[in-house]
């Protein structure tokens, strides 16, 4: 965090944060497996786009242990509520199928297990809203797919888009990750300069950006 921000800055906004008591014990059981789930301030920036947005169909790229479609169910609080997840590990399908029977939301949340770009190839219904948070040099990829499977005036959350600083200063970029900041920072440029989508770069957590669908055609 501290590469995008400073430490001071991120630990000041987390000190006005208060989580729901649920929400707090998922997030520590999580943090102390470091487990890579979204940082408090990512969170409570997507609570408020819930509460604007209203959204009842979302579908998120990457469950993990199921932290975030939980958050999402409990802001959200509403028995009309359907999230599909798509996970692509074995392991955390299984402990976020767990996770999610043992904890109280309202709503439907249905584990799709496999290869995103796979799923994504064979989904068809319309969603309000779309959460990736998952292979970060997939996410050019994952791009397509998920335009058109969002509703007009729908709103795509990408996390983790300026990846430890990487993304915005070559001084930081590892070798081992140059072809993950050259996707990433393609994806940018495009969500950020496509005719049909109005986006925007904030420096929360580990980057995050907010694209609203304002056209119909991706091409």
């Amino acid at each position: 965090m501290e590469l995008i921000n400073k430490i001071f800055t991120t630990n000041y906004i987390k000190s006005l944060i208060e989580e729901d008591e649920e929400i707090a014990r998922f997030r520590k059981e999580s943090e102390d497996r470091n487990i890579p789930i979204i940082h408090e301030e990512v969170a409570n920036f997507i609570k408020v786009i819930l509460h604007l947005l209203k959204p009842l169909k979302i579908l998120e790229l990457g469950t993990a242990v199921g932290f975030s479609s939980f958050f999402m169910a409990k802001i959200i609080d509403n028995d009309n509520l359907e999230i599909k997840t798509i996970e692509r590990r074995d392991s955390f399908v299984d402990e976020a199928s767990k996770n999610l029977e043992r904890l109280n939301y309202k709503g439907n949340i249905e584990i799709l297990p496999g290869d995103a770009l796979e799923i994504l190839e064979n989904l068809e219904e319309k969603f309000d809203l779309v959460f990736i948070d998952a292979a970060k040099s997939k996410y050019l990829d994952f791009l397509p797919y998920c335009f058109n499977l969002l509703k007009k005036d729908g709103i795509i959350i990408s996390d983790n888009v300026l990846y430890k600083g990487m993304i915005a200063n070559d001084d930081l970029v590892e070798r081992r990750q140059k072809t993950i900041v050259r996707k990433m920072r393609k994806y940018l440029k495009t969500i950020s300069n496509h005719p049909s989508m109005e986006s925007s770069v904030l420096p929360l957590g580990d980057g995050l950006a907010i694209t609203v669908k304002k056209g119909e055609t991706y091409e």
